[in-house]
């Protein structure tokens, strides 16, 4: 509110949100009052009560429903707020874990285990990682809705009970090599996000493809090589079967499941970057879209066969990794 805001107003970030949809009473009361998605029953109904074709009420609902996502400068700041925080645990995480014997030989995290000291600035590195998984899964309700819900809501959890569970059993040395390499790559996801609603697209473009690269990389690679390595095998090496062995290896496996699902949509939209020469829409877009799509709600059926001859397609604002062109967008 006191920082973000202002600094995405004098970066003229637009305030508003997406195109409001006609001032209709009937359709209002349906669309509050019974269902936001009416089938093709009542959207016929809906047609001879109003004299409108389908296809003009199933644009008002469509766009009634856009109507209440948020603008993109309540996006912008969302993203901001995001990157500040990001930039500051992973800033931490490196100048914490560069000073100690585990970051550069991993087999040091289960030297003495499980009678390992609980160091000061290890104490305060997971409580800011924990409080924040934990608000990102109660604030996930009111923040931006996205389409991977579901999913997020998932990952939310897994983080929350890996990070209290190795900071019960003590597992706190790979917990902070696991942490700080997934805060590596949302550091440049939220910084494309913000060029993108600023609306510089080649450095949106060119952050969204570091994004990419860092997260395949750090999540793909060198977390199944140096952080699964160790955990299931080198900690089996050192210290033998234990139940709590195997719950750990477990829940890092489902983030690992997580982690390709996100390097999949992830592929995806770079592929339409380099095939369309710019970052395409993402698949988690908070706006619904139509390539049909009018900057108007015709009132009637001869209105409407006019806009849809002449008109064109209205602009959509998006919220995925990123969007492309100047009149689309994440996430």
């Amino acid at each position: 509110r006191f920082i973000a805001k202002p600094c995405a107003l004098g970066l003229k970030v637009q305030a508003n949100g997406p195109q409001r949809a006609q001032p209709n009473a009937i359709l209002e009361k349906v669309f509050t009052a019974i269902t936001k998605h009416p089938d093709e029953k009542r959207l016929e109904g809906l047609s001879k009560q109003l004299d409108w074709d389908v296809r003009s009420i199933q644009r008002w609902f469509r766009q009634r429903r856009n109507q209440e996502k948020p603008s993109t400068l309540t996006k912008f700041c969302e993203s901001m707020w995001r990157f500040t925080f990001y930039l500051y645990i992973f800033t931490y995480g490196v100048r914490f874990l560069k000073k100690t014997p585990w970051l550069w030989n991993t087999r040091q995290c289960w030297n003495g285990y499980p009678y390992q000291p609980l160091m000061p600035d290890l104490h305060y590195y997971y409580l800011v990682e924990l409080s924040f998984y934990w608000s990102l899964m109660f604030s996930q309700f009111i923040d931006i809705k996205r389409k991977d819900f579901g999913i997020m809501f998932t990952h939310h959890i897994v983080a929350v009970t890996l990070i209290s569970f190795s900071y019960v059993t003590n597992l706190t040395r790979v917990g902070t090599l696991t942490l700080c390499l997934h805060d590596a790559s949302d550091i440049v996801l939220e910084a494309a996000k913000m060029a993108n609603y600023c609306k510089c697209q080649k450095l949106s473009d060119l952050l969204f493809l570091t994004f990419a690269i860092v997260f395949i990389v750090s999540r793909l690679g060198i977390y199944p090589l140096w952080i699964l390595n160790t955990t299931f095998f080198e900690l089996y090496e050192a210290l033998g079967n234990f139940p709590a062995l195997w719950l750990f290896n477990v829940l890092l496996v489902v983030l690992q499941i997580l982690n390709c699902f996100w390097s999949y949509l992830i592929i995806k939209t770079a592929y339409k970057a380099f095939s369309r020469g710019k970052v395409a829409k993402d698949d988690r877009s908070d706006i619904e879209s139509s390539s049909d799509e009018e900057d108007t709600v015709p009132r009637s059926k001869t209105l409407h066969s006019t806009v849809a001859t002449n008109g064109t397609g209205g602009a959509n604002g998006t919220n995925g990794y990123l969007t492309g062109g100047t009149g689309s967008e994440e996430h």
